[in-house]
């Protein structure tokens, strides 16, 4: 640990081809978090029976989804690192191909990788939220990708829900930018489950109830970009008083 407050472990198990198979791990990273080059190190440990071939694949594709889909400060460094290590001694019958067995371990591990991803974000240096950022109705995965992140990693943004300012302008500029092709006149904007922008314009909503949601340390925005059937999600967190704070003095 260096700027983290606290430290990242978690652990399930779960059953893979009639046996129980057991997959942990620990994570640090507050601060220069914007993968695929990030200051995070992550340290997987599984007693699953796996071929090499197909653990690295379901790390790669674990990974896709969870820490590479999170950012804090949009920065980044060159200490980036996730490794798995699997001893074989769950005595399942070894994992040679993409079958169901390894679909269920795929589900034990991206619980695990989306768990530390999300405790990392949650952990921002400064951080006083954890904000779920969803685009669905993409023309394609990596544009709602491109949308997502594009919000996640708006300064606008951040500063703003710290600030607890439903400024939804905010989000809207950062989709406009973000190179996802859709039709701003049929966007949508939800802050949590309160429909902000309707068709492009802004929606009948109570402001007050729209600042409460902000007052909350966990908040979801979602935006259907109404151009398609994909859809991706990006975990961030604001960017507070205190994250200037910690970087102004630190010196590694």
């Amino acid at each position: 640990m260096t700027t983290d407050k606290l430290p990242k472990e978690c652990a399930v198990s779960l059953m893979v081809s009639g046996e129980e198979v057991r997959i942990g791990g620990i994570a640090k990273g507050a601060g220069m978090i914007r993968p695929n080059m990030a200051t995070m190190l992550c340290f997987l440990t599984t007693d699953v029976s796996i071929t090499a071939e197909m653990l690295q694949s379901a790390l790669k594709e674990s990974v896709d989804l969870s820490f590479n889909r999170i950012t804090v400060d949009g920065d980044m460094s060159t200490n980036d690192t996730v490794l798995i290590l699997a001893t074989g001694g769950a005595g399942n019958p070894q994992i040679k191909e993409r079958d169901e067995a390894y679909n269920q371990f795929r589900k034990g591990l991206d619980y695990v990788t989306g768990k530390l991803a999300r405790m990392i974000v949650e952990d921002g240096e400064g951080a006083t939220k954890l904000v779920t950022v969803t685009v669905k109705g993409a023309r394609n995965e990596s544009e709602a990708e491109m949308a997502a992140r594009a919000v996640a990693e708006s300064p606008l943004v951040k500063t703003a829900i710290y600030g607890m300012d439903p400024n939804w302008g905010r989000v809207a500029a950062a989709l406009g930018y973000s190179g996802a092709v859709f039709d701003p006149e049929k966007v949508q904007i939800w802050f949590d489950d309160l429909l902000i922008v309707d068709n492009g314009v802004a929606a009948d909503y109570d402001e007050e109830g729209a600042k409460r949601l902000f007052m909350k340390n966990n908040l979801r925005i979602t935006v259907n970009l109404n151009a398609g059937d994909a859809e991706a999600t990006i975990w961030t967190c604001d960017l507070t008083d205190e994250y200037i704070r910690i970087n102004a003095s630190y010196r590694s």
